[in-house]
């Protein structure tokens, strides 16, 4: 057997970095050679606003008001028990939902909470699934633990889950799926009737084929949302067989400090079980004791957000915009993301034309379809009112009829 300095799949990954990170370091590059003033970055996904002033006043005095050994010292595997019970008493206070601490396990941020429930869940030959536009990652992380991932293609008049596609692709290796609402990259919430209807069709296929079917529900956009009317139903409450995996990165505003959870449905078949393997899941990568310091933190600022009203005015400005100049949005009510048709049949070409005005643009490929551009606006609403007569440049190029 011939000798391999490292393993041939990681580096490909290392070789082959992410087109949202790639544009983002372009955009530092080119900020570098003719100002940062002068260029419109939309490609990454970091909050912009501020974390509520609670979070500043809970580190603070945290670290005033306890021992140092006790505040940055190991807490269980699991995570600090009063802070899974904070956590608990939060959801069941919001949606009703049954949790207990016991059900909770903290994680390193929502990269942590996915890989932990995928390796503590597929097996070789299994199958995962997910519905299109997706997150990129989700193909790295089920690809890495020896299962296959099956894509249903986007249904791209309104972006909800394709359910007919999906009945027809599901099939006896489907261990299970994952759905992310509010979407990224769309901002599309999935409703409840589409919900209700994909959760019967669970149940229907997972007593055809004699297994359970997982649902791992990626809600890092949960508190993001902007119009009363977008409901984003807590979906263990439609589906016993359900894991939610949470960060804090977007809705308290705190990326970098990588705190989130993972809830096991305390409906789940083998409830126990699957927590344990979850706890086994954790110690094989890794992810043992996320952040002492910051599960503090979280556990007194349960149930509140960053200002999300900036979001909102920022996604008011830039839709509003870009319909009136004839570029098809898609119209988000969650997350900080909008999906705009790109104007030309190639994304990925429509995306270069884009930086001939300063516009850092994702196509859409790499979220599994085709045709649309991703833009956050995560970013500052002055940025955005500047960036709009470029935008309106780039439809005039393509003869785009817009606003005088």
């Amino acid at each position: 057997m011939s000798f391999k300095s490292c393993h041939p799949a990681m580096l490909a990954l290392g070789q082959a970095p992410s087109v949202i990170r790639e544009t983002f370091e372009y955009g530092n590059r080119r900020a570098a050679e003719i100002g940062r003033e002068n260029v419109f970055d939309f490609s990454l996904g970091n909050p912009s606003v501020p974390a509520p002033g609670s979070v500043h006043d809970s580190m603070t005095h945290l670290m005033q008001d306890v021992d140092s050994v006790l505040l940055h010292g190991y807490t269980s595997a699991i995570g600090a028990e009063p802070t899974r019970k904070a956590i608990a008493d939060d959801i069941n206070s919001r949606y009703g939902a049954g949790i207990s601490a016991s059900d909770i396990y903290m994680t390193c941020g929502a990269a942590a909470s996915l890989t932990v429930t995928l390796r503590a869940i597929l097996c070789d030959g299994d199958e995962c699934m997910t519905f299109a536009p997706f997150f990129p990652e989700y193909r790295v992380f089920v690809e890495a633990t020896g299962a296959k991932f099956t894509v249903v293609p986007a249904d791209t008049t309104n972006f909800q889950m394709n359910l007919p596609a999906f009945e027809e692709m599901v099939s006896p290796e489907t261990k299970a799926v994952i759905i992310n609402t509010p979407n990224n990259p769309t901002g599309v919430i999935y409703t409840e009737e589409n919900l209700r209807a994909f959760c019967a069709l669970l149940r229907k296929k997972a007593e055809e084929f004699g297994h359970p079917i997982y649902l791992i529900a990626d809600e890092p956009y949960r508190e993001l949302v902007y119009d009363a009317s977008a409901v984003v139903p807590y979906l263990t409450n439609l589906y016993d067989n359900t894991f939610v995996c949470y960060s804090y990165s977007k809705s308290l505003s705190l990326p970098g400090e990588r705190i989130g959870y993972i809830v096991v449905s305390p409906k789940m078949q083998e409830n126990r079980m699957l927590y344990a393997a979850v706890c086994g899941a954790g110690r094989a990568l890794g992810f043992v004791c996320a952040p002492s310091l910051m599960q503090r933190v979280v556990a007194e600022n349960v149930g509140k957000t960053a200002d999300i009203s900036i979001y909102r005015k920022n996604r008011d400005l830039l839709y509003e915009a870009l319909q009136s100049y004839g570029y098809r949005c898609i119209h988000p009510d969650g997350a900080f993301y909008l999906f705009v048709e790109a104007l030309e049949e190639d994304a990925a070409a429509f995306c270069l034309k884009a930086r001939e005005y300063e516009l850092l643009l994702v196509p859409s490929d790499s979220f599994g379809c085709k045709g649309f551009v991703r833009l956050a606006y995560c970013v500052t609403t002055e940025m955005i009112t500047r960036s709009l007569p470029a935008f309106k440049k780039l439809a005039e190029a393509y003869g785009v009829c817009g606003e005088a």
